[in-house]
């Protein structure tokens, strides 16, 4: 059985995220979708919001799990006996800086690999940032994010208005 994660902040999930997951999730018999509790950020949500959100926009999807994690990815892989780190590609850029995070995890766990998948076209320019200066600003975000993630997004702009 091939178990894969894929990593992420998620602040928030984008329609980009989704098609990861689901093509990802077509190519491992277990998907882990791991949720970075990154204590140098200050996330629009907490991982325990993101982690619930992602339960509930992945849950027509029976291979796919979703867990927090902080630390190194390859020590959490490696505790769920993931062999494979599944990564999106939306441009060169990407490329580079996940190129030499692949390496540096292959260094730490050789076991681990990373397989690349480009974006589907579509999302290519999406980003879970781009989406929270849109919705701050009052923008349209329903062709960016699941229409639950909408709602959340527009109830945390409500309260950091008020504050």
């Amino acid at each position: 059985m091939l178990r894969a994660i894929y990593p992420g902040s998620f602040d928030p999930v984008t329609f980009g995220h989704l098609d990861m997951i689901r093509r990802s999730g077509q190519i491992a018999d277990e998907l882990i979708v791991g949720v970075l509790n990154n204590k140098a950020k200050t996330p629009l949500f907490s991982v325990e919001e993101r982690v619930r959100i992602l339960e509930e926009v992945t849950k027509d999807l029976p291979n796919v799990k979703v867990m927090a994690f902080d630390g190194l990815l390859v020590e959490f892989a490696k505790q769920i006996g993931a062999k494979v780190i599944v990564r999106g590609l939306r441009a060169i850029t990407d490329f580079e800086y996940e190129l030499q995070m692949s390496q540096t995890n292959h260094k730490l766990e050789p076991e681990i690999e990373t397989m690349f998948l480009t974006t589907s076209l579509e999302y290519s320019f999406l980003r879970s940032t781009t989406v929270k200066e849109v919705a701050a600003f009052g923008g349209d975000i329903t062709q960016f994010v699941p229409e639950l993630v909408v709602d959340k997004i527009e109830e945390k702009m409500k309260t950091k208005r008020r504050v």
